[in-house]
């Protein structure tokens, strides 16, 4: 409630003030002013404000503002002041009125129409405001050229306020559909995040099985041979058989809300190589790197495994971007060659060494440490590889052609066009 009057103040005084930005076309005390497109915009822009109660305050004030200067000024006696203002007052009042009466705001979608109407309002009444004018003693003739100049005026203030309307409804939008974006890529890379932990759990859970077996044949063969403590088997094997239920009801529940994103997220190669980019550009700036990023990818083809590819791409473009010192650049190209998308990842950083090249896919492999020595995981490109694999492709660490080491993923395209999960 305090907002709406608190807007309401705001467009009566700002009615009131433009109006003394005016011309007198007619050699009378009629004015075209800034007040009324000010007045008209608040009532196209302003939805939570009464439409007849605004325009009845702000004509009770403009005539009042007005009668006020002319006191002050002492240009007129205070009754003829009145007379001279007043029709001005009923022009707002009656304005607000038509707005009213003919759902103007509700014709907003169609911007040439709603020209058309406001323009015919204004028109409308300014012919009132005259008459007015005219019953109250004011000498001039309405004329056909009166009637063309009013028409003019209407015709220009009306699709000025309908254009700066949609001009500012378009800055809204879009400033909508950004924020949008960015939620739609937070939750993309929440799931993704979900993906990764749901291969692994895969995986823990495939090597649970075969521990669980092993136990369990460890454990008869104990029995058979009546050695000591067969107990110790049977204890792992039940405790492990645990866990692998856990895991169970783990994976599932990620699996559902996997496949529930998964079934209705379908996204152009393009748009996720943008995404890729976008949120390791972050990326370096959170680690304080003056990074350029240079992005070729003009590929079209939709894919249902979007969790999967930005596992991939954004591992490979983040080790890139912690390859490069203080400053460099990172690329990220895509194309089509023989039924195969290929993806490149090449940056501006010193290489991988010749030593550790054949070693750079094996689980547990790192050359990155922490500032206190510490290795990182090293099953980043292990996790890439075996997600490539599962799409019956390969990645492979190759140069450039200025012998820049280079990573490159091929996939076949019918794969990333298929809905089934790929791991």
């Amino acid at each position: 409630m305090r907002e709406r009057i608190l807007t309401l103040l705001l467009l009566i005084s700002a009615t009131a003030f433009l109006g003394e930005m005016k011309v007198n076309p007619f050699s009378s005390s009629f004015r075209f002013s800034l007040g009324s497109v000010a007045f008209f915009f608040g009532l196209v822009w302003l939805r939570t404000i009464p439409l007849c109660l605004t325009g009845f305050c702000v004509g009770v004030f403009v005539t009042a503002f007005r009668v006020m200067i002319d006191w002050l000024t002492k240009q007129q006696p205070l009754a003829d002041s009145l007379l001279i203002h007043l029709p001005a007052g009923i022009y707002y009042i009656f304005f607000a009125w038509l707005v009213y009466m003919t759902k103007f705001r509700q014709h907003l979608d169609h911007p040439i129409h709603v020209g058309v109407l406001g323009a015919a309002i204004d028109f409308t009444a300014n012919i009132v405001e005259l008459f007015i004018r005219q019953l109250l003693g004011e000498s001039f003739t309405i004329a056909h050229e009166t009637v063309f100049m009013l028409l003019l005026f209407a015709i220009l203030r009306s699709f000025c306020v309908i254009g700066l309307y949609n001009i500012l409804t378009i800055q809204h939008m879009r400033a909508l559909g950004e924020a949008r974006r960015q939620e739609l890529e937070r939750l993309v890379m929440i799931n993704t995040s979900l993906y990764e932990e749901a291969f692994y759990l895969r995986k823990s859970m495939s090597h649970l099985e075969e521990i669980t077996h092993k136990s369990y044949e460890l454990y008869t063969q104990l029995m058979e041979s009546k050695q000591a403590e067969p107990g110790t088997a049977l204890y792992i094997a039940e405790h492990i058989h645990e866990v692998k239920k856990d895991s169970q009801r783990i994976l599932a529940g990620l699996s559902d809300l996997i496949s529930q994103e998964q079934a209705e997220l379908n996204l152009p190669i393009k748009e996720l190589c943008r995404m890729v980019i976008r949120t390791n550009q972050k990326y370096a700036e959170l680690l304080g790197k003056s990074i350029h990023f240079h992005e070729a990818c003009d590929i079209d083809l939709p894919t249902y495994h979007v969790y999967a590819l930005l596992s991939v791409l954004n591992n490979l473009v983040a080790n890139a971007v912690e390859a490069v010192p203080d400053s460099g650049w990172v690329s990220l190209h895509v194309q089509f060659e023989h039924n195969e998308l290929v993806f490149r990842v090449t940056d501006s950083g010193p290489g991988i060494p010749d030593e550790d090249r054949d070693w750079i896919f094996q689980p547990g492999f790192t050359t990155k440490y922490d500032e206190n020595g510490n290795p990182s995981n090293g099953i980043g490109l292990t996790h890439a590889q075996e997600i490539v694999h599962s799409f019956k492709g390969h990645i492979q660490l190759t140069f450039d052609e200025h012998n820049r080491t280079q990573f490159q993923v091929r996939i076949p395209g019918s794969q990333l066009l298929r809905k089934e999960e790929a791991v």
